[in-house]
């Protein structure tokens, strides 16, 4: 899938896992959390799990170098070659973090949390180096396509609300603005806090 002039965006089975780890890089919040913030398990806590374990689980999770398997964690983004992004997107119930600590997200919101038609972006990520370019716009837009066509009947955001010339981290904004999510087409279904909006595409 090729978005924009110049941004291809994979499933990540199809990418190898040095693509992957390139993204991530070697330092930094990205490269600690391994986009398993998510993905812990009941009982687990996320600084008790090593990074190099957190590396092997999203190994695991994305089948990398795996073409032919059905299911990934999420989608790999390349510029002229090069990995340049990442963006988990699956099912929603994939997200142990969703369902059962992050509150924020339900508030207001009657819905069958188990449906698993329903999929999830909770992670936009860039390297460094390529950033400010539309790879996360790219990303957003393969993920509406991605997951209608493993079968979704909506997909959701959980952006973080910036404010012009608002300073914020990584670990903030990890999952995307809503600019980015407004581009690909989805829409405000709720806004549980002052920074929180959910934002959907019922596919």
């Amino acid at each position: 899938m090729t978005y924009g002039d110049d941004v291809r965006v994979v499933p990540a089975n199809e990418a190898s896992w040095e693509d992957v780890c390139a993204v991530f890089g070697d330092r930094g919040e990205a490269h600690v959390c391994q986009c398993q913030r998510y993905k812990l398990q009941p009982g687990e806590a996320f600084k008790k799990v090593p990074v190099e374990e957190r590396a092997h689980r999203l190994r695991t999770q994305t089948e990398c170098g795996n073409p032919r398997s059905k299911t990934t964690s999420g989608l790999v983004a390349y510029r002229d070659g090069e990995p340049v992004g990442w963006c988990a997107v699956e099912p929603r119930t994939a997200y142990f973090g969703l369902m059962r600590n992050f509150k924020i997200h339900w508030d207001g919101r009657d819905e069958d949390k188990t449906d698993d038609t329903v999929w999830s972006v909770t992670c936009l990520l860039t390297r460094a180096g390529y950033r400010k370019r539309g790879v996360s716009y790219a990303l957003a837009r393969a993920s509406v396509d991605f997951a209608r066509e493993r079968g979704a009947r909506a997909i959701e955001g959980y952006p973080m609300l910036v404010e012009p010339g608002q300073s914020v981290i990584w670990g903030e904004l990890h999952v995307g603005t809503r600019s980015v999510f407004e581009a690909a087409g989805f829409a405000e279904v709720s806004r549980p806090s002052k920074r929180r909006v959910v934002m959907r595409i019922d596919l």
